[in-house]
């Protein structure tokens, strides 16, 4: 760590961080931070970076102070030794598990990226899933295919004081390790038979009552603490039941104002949607629009509120949710679920509830097969109790029912 060399390179940083926009505050916190880092260099003795974040879980007990120093601490390390500035969607970037690997678990990764069409939506997870499974595997001491045991695999899967991994994570991994045995043959085959065997389980899917409906709505409607921007946001969410990525993949193109549609390309399944643009949607966007949304050439809707600008991403759509839900007075306790894709789960059973056909809602909610709407059929209570059985036959106390 040379301190010396920081001290030269942190006007520089501060410059570029002035010119691409970001806040005075923000700019401040990192000048701040570079400068304690200079005064308490020798007081510390640090050789690198690692032990500078030791420090500061020694310094700072409070989770939120340590994660905006650390976050201060590794925007500068990353322009200190590699020179990369943060680009505005990120303080810093992490290095990819695939950059960690070694050569051998890089070739079977890029066997299973050239067998895979990129085009799939899956490919991406299959990827992911593979680096970080031989990642793990790496870190244990396994670094050949002929080293990996069934062991090292279990421990994979289910680590020392962490959950245990899901169906979808072995899913992955068994898809792209099934692509290299034509490559691999037994050696591969070996690692596959060593995959544990974990059901696909899914959870009961938490909807939307009428009251928490009625609140959101009176929430957005007399609200004036609630942005222009996420009574947009929710409203669309609400009233079309598109996905949080759609929504904030969504540009000046996707919308024909003359003919009150909207139009995208799904970012799940890569098939056109056309819906009706409704009043209420339109015009929440078109306040937004015309009152809020920072003067910028970005194609896309929803922008960050502070520069450098750009687009939202599906995790910002979830802390607005969250964020109007409690303005609201509702699922206030951590475990209850307060993503965006609330909404489409209300759109999907509020259609089944009105008797609309089931091959009608697929094609509004994008589904690619109409058998995904069967996850949403689960919730839909109205018609759950048309099939309930009568207990009529079965002798019970009348307290049972007084309670």
């Amino acid at each position: 760590m040379d301190v010396l060399h920081l001290n030269e390179q942190l006007p520089c940083l501060l410059t570029y961080l002035q010119n691409a926009g970001y806040s005075s505050m923000y700019i401040d916190y990192v000048s701040k931070f570079g400068k304690w880092l200079s005064d308490n260099f020798k007081q510390y003795q640090w050789e690198n970076y690692a032990d500078v974040e030791c420090t500061l879980a020694d310094l700072w007990s409070n989770k939120y102070t340590l994660r905006n120093k650390v976050r201060l601490l590794r925007v500068i390390r990353q322009y200190a030794e590699e020179g990369i500035f943060p680009d505005g969607h990120k303080h810093y970037h992490k290095p990819y598990h695939y950059d960690l690997l070694n050569k051998e678990y890089r070739k079977v990764v890029d066997i299973v990226s050239a067998s895979i069409d990129q085009q799939k939506r899956f490919f991406r997870s299959v990827r992911s899933a593979l680096c970080s499974f031989f990642f793990d595997l790496q870190r244990y001491g396994m670094a050949t295919l002929a080293s990996i045991t069934e062991d090292a695999i279990l421990h994979v899967f289910s680590p020392e004081e962490m959950p245990m991994k899901g169906h979808s994570f072995k899913y992955n991994v068994e898809y792209g390790l099934k692509a290299c045995v034509p490559y691999y043959g037994e050696a591969v085959g070996r690692i596959i038979s060593y995959l544990p065997s974990i059901p696909n389980k899914r959870k009961n899917i938490q909807y939307l009552t009428k009251q928490e409906l009625n609140a959101i709505k009176h929430t957005l409607e007399y609200d004036d603490t609630v942005s222009l921007q996420d009574k947009a946001i929710i409203t669309i969410a609400m009233y079309t039941g598109l996905r949080g990525c759609d929504i904030s993949g969504l540009t000046f193109d996707s919308f024909d104002w003359q003919h009150d549609l909207i139009k995208i390309t799904q970012s799940k399944t890569g098939n056109q949607l056309i819906l009706p643009l409704r009043a209420v949607v339109g015009n929440a966007i078109f306040d937004y629009l015309q009152k809020e949304r920072p003067i910028c050439p970005d194609p896309y809707i929803f922008l960050t509120v502070n520069a450098p600008y750009r687009r939202l991403h599906t995790s910002n759509l979830d802390a607005i949710c969250s964020k109007l839900m409690y303005k609201a007075g509702i699922r206030l306790q951590s475990k209850e679920r307060k993503s965006i894709h609330l909404f489409r789960h209300h759109v999907a059973t509020a259609l089944l509830q009105s008797g609309v056909q089931q091959p009608v809602i697929s094609a509004a909610l994008g589904h690619s097969s109409p058998e995904s709407l069967d996850h949403y059929l689960s919730a839909e209570f109205k018609r759950l109790k048309e099939c309930s059985l009568s207990i009529k036959g079965f002798p019970m106390r009348k307290e049972v029912f007084d309670k």
